[in-house]
């Protein structure tokens, strides 16, 4: 035939093709394709493969691919990713999709991170880190040896750990290589804290003291408490000090001089902890960037103001029940926005600006349970048997790691968390270091540490 006749034979058939009903126009189809060879099959297969696989991230416009992936889970994006490399270069760069998955995770989001592969490989370092901490393989242990007589007081700070023994001494220890930094002789300590110069001790000889490192002298003694100094805590910008004690007082010193400057009442029971924190939000009694005093027994959470003035009062008494039924457990957050303590009832958060108790989170079992650090988005605890890892958000525990028979002080200065910022969010590079540390009935210590990522 002709190309002329072919032509309008090809136009003639079009029309009349398209004023069939769809059913006449597959029984046409199928007539056709009984009637074709195999030159005509491989043709039409051809064609058919790009009228109706259609590759729409390849055709859509980037914005619109990246509106549907936003409705795909993150497994299933990865399997996508497996499509072709067109597909993977798409999904990769799919930063908004990414960097929920990874909140979602609890995991930090840097917006400054311009790279739009990167929040696609954070994802995948997330996905491993959480799959180990839920298959309780995230973290390892070791131990500290040195000390002849039992650890009651235990601080750490920035990749060191200092440790105070009834053997009359305390050792700073680099905790990543496990080797004792200085060791120096000191009176029986029941509180501890250092920095790069010097280390403040509480002990039970009712007094405290402060001692140089380098030289391992004793410069500068505070006495006048009455009972064991089980709490210290201390600020070189105030030149300040404050200290918790048996004597049911808190003392606030000279750092410089160590001379008494208030001793506060109140307290009917043992002070057991004391912490000193630059206040971050206003209420009517502090403004952000006042330094605040808390004091903590085994009923009652004190807030003070620091002041220089005689028979300062307290501004404010938290408690979990009004009858002094249950107790707090031994350990105090506070940062500045919020105060959390354990007790037999659960979690209690209260907001600093106006004292209220925001929630009480109450996991099973919780009666033995002892907080150790509190975030934005995991909360760290422990019992005799485990550690645990608590995502606040949904108020479920994701892990746990067993611990071995330790020494677990009333007081609560026998243990302690190590790394703490992982707890505002992991972002694969702040879960490493110490996670927990306590002290053992053959004197030494304890540690809990983070796996390196595999």
């Amino acid at each position: 035939m002709e190309k002329k006749d072919f032509e309008a034979w090809l136009d003639n058939i079009s029309i009349t093709f398209l004023s069939l009903t769809d059913l006449q126009k597959n029984e046409t189809l199928d007539h056709l394709i009984s009637l074709s060879g195999a030159v005509q099959l491989r043709h039409l297969s051809n064609n058919l493969e790009i009228l109706l696989k259609r590759d729409f991230l390849k055709l859509l416009p980037l914005e619109l691919s990246f509106y549907l992936l936003k409705w795909l889970d993150p497994q299933t994006l990865l399997t996508c990713c497996l499509v072709s490399k067109q597909w993977n270069k798409v999904i990769s760069a799919c930063t908004e999709v990414w960097q929920t998955a990874c909140k979602n995770l609890g995991w930090q989001i840097d917006d400054s991170v311009q790279d739009p592969l990167h929040w696609k490989k954070v994802y995948l370092k997330a996905i491993l880190r959480m799959k180990q901490l839920k298959d309780h393989e995230a973290f390892e242990t070791s131990s500290l040896i040195g000390h002849s007589a039992r650890v009651y007081a235990l601080y750490y700070k920035d990749g060191l750990l200092c440790t105070g023994s009834d053997d009359l001494s305390a050792k700073l220890w680099d905790v990543s290589t496990g080797q004792c930094i200085y060791g120096i002789q000191t009176h029986t300590c029941a509180a501890v804290k250092f920095d790069e110069q010097k280390l403040v001790t509480g002990s039970f000889d009712n007094t405290v003291a402060c001692w140089e490192w380098s030289s391992g002298a004793k410069t500068q003694h505070f006495r006048g408490h009455t009972g064991a100094v089980f709490s210290v805590d201390y600020n070189d910008e105030l030149d300040v000090l404050v200290s918790g004690s048996a004597d049911f007082t808190v003392k606030v010193w000279a750092l410089s001089t160590g001379t008494c400057l208030n001793t506060l009442t109140g307290h009917t029971e043992w002070v057991t902890k004391v912490v000193l924190q630059k206040c971050k939000v206003k209420s009517l009694m502090h403004s952000p960037g006042d330094y605040i005093l808390l004091s903590a027994d085994k009923y009652e959470i004190k807030i003070w103001p620091i002041g220089r003035e005689i028979n300062c009062k307290c501004l404010k008494t938290l408690s979990v029940s009004e009858d002094r039924s249950i107790s707090l457990q031994p350990r105090l957050h506070f940062d500045g926005k919020y105060i959390v303590c354990s007790s037999a009832l659960g979690l209690y958060q209260w907001d600093f600006a106006s004292y209220d108790i925001l929630r009480v989170i109450k996991p099973p079992d919780f009666s033995n349970v002892s907080l150790l650090g509190f975030g934005e988005i995991f909360a760290l605890l422990f019992d005799n048997r485990y550690l645990y890892i608590m995502d606040l958000r949904t108020e479920k525990l994701i892990s746990r790691w067993p611990l071995p028979e330790y020494r677990k002080s009333k007081r609560g200065s026998s243990f302690l968390a190590g790394e703490m910022s992982w707890l505002n969010g992991l972002n694969g590079q702040n879960d490493m270091g110490l996670v927990f540390a306590t002290s053992m009935p053959d004197h030494s210590i304890h540690l809990v540490l983070w796996k390196e990522h595999g």
